[in-house]
């Protein structure tokens, strides 16, 4: 009686047993158009991957087939880019569906290791300078440190009877609020939070509000919608602007902040694992968190190796937040004392 095999898993019928390293796909086998078209990344970018997760992909485990940390992170790079664990894209580097996913968590987890590394804010006096200066240079608004916002990445339903991850469509989603600078490099990434929470809520309950009250910038602030209440080191439009320098203030805001929703439709362009065009994003809350992780880190990552040509918007579904509604003004009298000493002494 014929024994079925569809089961079992392909890389212990092509390599059987014994502690080997499957490398039946090679970089230099394939052209950098292949690369870019089916893996998102050209060959530079993959090569200093490899330099840069290398051994901590290649940590002794106890399968006993090894799959190469080349192997790995194109496996990994084909579901960020593509969304989807199709077997068109294990068939292209030669491991089966099973192998995918564990290639996914291996370097998804290698990447979230070395966030800080790529995700931070700039400490010394000089590049601090420069960030303002950059932002300064886009619409005339001073002092800017990062532009603030939070967008949705849909998830499945963790289960049932928790409704904390179901966002004001009704959809389950993890909010996610981030930082970038004036070419859209992320200075923060807080992916974890729950998506029923408003984005004022997630301000007020995450690090960065620490970070800022406690360790940085006395004479500076970020840039945030109307969504988020106004503070000292967090400058928001004026509700209803009445006179010319107020205009000015929140035309100067508004193209400012445009930085932050550009950065948010490149990445969904790149990543499409988070825009929701292959579906949600089927792992549990904490590894699709680390998912957007690793995601940002590789968007940082490129801008670095150059690869920061904005992207056309997307079609998928990585929602923005979309609470424009506006909040009560913040009872924060200092906070409402810098915004008006700013607007007196630049948009006057």
């Amino acid at each position: 009686m014929a024994v079925p095999i569809a089961v079992l898993d392909c890389d212990l019928l092509l390599y059987g047993r014994g502690h080997r390293t499957l490398d039946r796909f090679k970089l230099e086998d394939v052209t950098d158009e292949y690369l870019v078209s089916t893996y998102g990344f050209p060959r530079q970018f993959i090569c200093y991957l490899v330099d840069l997760l290398g051994a901590t992909l290649s940590r002794p485990t106890q399968r006993s087939r090894a799959i190469s940390p080349e192997t790995q992170i194109l496996a990994a790079l084909g579901f960020y880019t593509s969304g989807s664990f199709q077997t068109r894209m294990g068939d292209a580097i030669g491991i089966s569906q099973a192998s995918m996913s564990r290639c996914v968590a291996n370097v998804t987890e290698a990447l979230v290791e070395r966030a800080s590394q790529f995700i931070h804010f700039p400490k010394d006096e000089a590049t601090v300078q420069t960030l303002k200066d950059d932002f300064y240079g886009l619409a005339g608004m001073p002092g800017v440190l990062g532009v603030v916002d939070c967008t949705h990445v849909a998830i499945k339903a963790p289960n049932a009877e928790d409704l904390s991850y179901v966002n004001r469509k009704g959809l389950h989603s993890l909010n996610c609020l981030m930082v970038c600078d004036s070419r859209g490099v992320l200075l923060s990434a807080e992916t974890h939070w729950p998506g029923s929470l408003a984005d004022c809520t997630v301000l007020e309950q995450a690090a960065l509000t620490s970070q800022f009250e406690t360790e940085l910038h006395k004479d500076g602030w970020l840039l945030g919608d109307s969504s988020f209440l106004l503070r000292t080191w967090l400058m928001t439009p004026l509700h209803i602007p009445e006179t010319p320098a107020e205009y000015r203030y929140n035309m100067a805001h508004s193209a400012t902040h445009n930085v932050i929703e550009r950065t948010f439709r490149t990445i969904r362009s790149r990543f499409r694992c988070l825009d929701g065009s292959k579906g949600t994003l089927q792992y549990s809350p904490e590894k699709s968190s680390h998912i957007i992780l690793a995601c940002c880190v590789l968007h940082n990552i490129s801008l670095q190796h150059g690869l920061d040509v904005w992207s056309a918007p997307a079609t998928g579904h990585m929602e923005q937040s979309e609470e424009e509604y506006e909040q009560s003004e913040s009872v924060d009298s200092e906070a409402c004392r810098v915004r008006q000493e700013l607007l007196l002494t630049h948009f006057s």
